[in-house]
């Protein structure tokens, strides 16, 4: 089972009401998302690395997320510069004199930009969900206004797919040690298609289990509320920084570079 917290709690935004921290960090976030210019997203970054480090949240957490998001950046910035339509002005490098494959500087540039976005949204993401355990951010979520049932849903799907990874991992195993070895042929199908489906059973057998565990120790649609939430003036002061950070940016976008 997954440590659903982060153990070190040293920063403040580790104190940070977490509904506060919810509505900030989204509120920034939309406001990254609107910009236009590729350097205020450069400036974007870096005021979310320098959240990163208030945060004191693992960088290499950080650096997998960013992982993730590689290949469809590196999409962006491939096939932007050859798609995007020509208008007067462009920058057109054209290799060799083939036309068809004119790359437009311009398209490279808004590439650029929306990369470095989801760049600094990536980065902020980070700080919202290793700073809080994750049923408290949930249950902040809940207060905000988001059912119940979905929080539920999304606290017992994080738990139950590391289940099912480990499962899988146990039956996997189980495969190697009898000889099972993956080749193109019909029996190596037919074995794929048994460890799916005990796979399958298995899970649902454990599901069972677990929701009858739950039954008997008073479960009745809801879980109990984590902790207290109660917001103070420090709450709203360090809310009031983070959307005046993301005003900031909107306000450089728009007023120095139109």
């Amino acid at each position: 089972m997954p440590d659903l917290s982060d153990s070190f709690e040293g920063s403040f935004f580790h104190k940070w009401d977490v509904r506060c921290k919810i509505i900030t960090i989204l509120c920034f976030c939309f406001m990254v998302a609107s910009i236009s210019n590729f350097a205020v997203a450069l400036i974007a970054i870096s005021f979310a690395l320098l959240v990163i480090v208030m945060a004191q949240v693992s960088l290499q957490r950080v650096l997998r997320r960013l992982l993730a998001i590689s290949g469809f950046m590196l999409m962006f910035l491939l096939i932007m510069p050859f798609s995007v339509p020509v208008l007067p002005g462009d920058t057109i490098i054209v290799p060799n004199g083939i036309q068809w494959m004119g790359f437009n500087m311009r398209g490279l540039y808004l590439a650029a930009t929306v990369a470095s976005k989801a760049v600094a949204i990536t980065m902020m993401m980070e700080p919202l969900f290793s700073t809080a355990p994750l049923p408290v951010t949930l249950h902040g979520l809940s207060r905000l206004g988001v059912p119940e049932m979905v929080a539920q849903m999304i606290l017992l799907s994080h738990r139950y797919l590391h289940v099912f990874r480990h499962e899988a991992s146990r039956i996997s195993s189980g495969m190697k040690v009898r000889g099972f070895r993956k080749r193109s042929d019909l029996a190596t199908l037919q074995a794929v298609a048994n460890f799916t489906g005990m796979l399958f059973v298995r899970s649902f057998d454990r599901t069972e289990r677990v929701f009858d565990a739950m039954k008997a120790r008073g479960y009745k649609g809801c879980f109990p509320e984590p902790l207290v939430l109660k917001i103070y003036p420090l709450d709203i002061f360090i809310s009031g920084i983070g959307v005046a950070m993301g005003v900031l940016l909107i306000a450089v976008d728009k007023n120095f570079f139109i």
